[in-house]
């Protein structure tokens, strides 16, 4: 069973000099210049994580007093190390610096990489999230699941929460099996699903589980 952990690598680059404009130093940038900023990164971090193999599950950008947050999330069959996890985020901080040294505005004043992987809280949206997590126990809503008994008027009786293990899973349906039975459902008729922790399988759990890697902290003045 594939193993899901949370291995977290940091890198600080100090850009130094003058606020940009149109920002107080240590305040919050504009909302228009943060989604500007955010596309502009996204350009430039998502064929460095293609190119390595890797999927790009989540990515964001914030600002937090005088530099920016750039928050990756990395996965891929068979999960990610934190191995990996440094290599995605020298490579990201390369791209990033070379970015910027032709004359890009990618990064304003400091900013903090932070890479990781997905940890168990990771809601599964996408059939990859389930392929991923065949022979875990997950809890999902089922949308429109069951119908009463009372003929043609009968009316679906709405949502159900179902708690059962992904014993396969392909691009089109997941099947899961309950305590009362094995069902194929469509991914259409699914809202995200949530890993269950089970106690009796925490050994099966990664030791760097939501653990940040300190050692990998570099700040480095430019």
């Amino acid at each position: 069973m594939t193993q899901r952990g949370r291995v977290t690598r940091t890198t600080g680059r100090s850009r130094g000099g003058p606020a940009p404009r149109g920002q107080v130093s240590g305040g919050q940038a504009p909302r228009g210049e943060l989604n500007a900023r955010r596309e502009r990164l996204r350009a430039v971090i998502t064929p460095v994580v293609d190119g390595a193999g890797y999927d790009l599950e989540d990515f964001s950008v914030s600002r937090a007093g005088r530099r920016h947050v750039v928050r990756v999330i990395v996965d891929a069959d068979g999960g990610i190390n934190l191995d990996a996890v440094a290599e995605v985020s020298r490579a990201v901080s390369a791209a990033l610096d070379a970015a910027e040294a032709s004359g890009g505005d990618i990064v304003a004043g400091e900013y903090q990489l932070e890479v990781s992987s997905p940890g168990v809280d990771r809601p599964l949206t996408l059939p990859r999230h389930w392929r991923r997590n065949v022979g875990r126990l997950v809890r999902v809503t089922v949308r429109g699941a069951g119908a009463p008994a009372g003929g043609q008027d009968a009316r679906p009786a709405g949502d159900r929460q179902v708690t059962g293990r992904v014993v396969a899973a392909d691009d089109e349906r997941v099947v899961l099996e309950t305590d009362a039975e094995r069902t194929e459902l469509s991914y259409a008729d699914l809202g995200p699903g949530r890993v269950q922790v089970e106690f009796s399988r925490l050994d099966e759990l990664p030791d760097s589980e939501d653990v940040d890697d300190d050692d990998d902290v570099e700040d480095e003045e430019r």
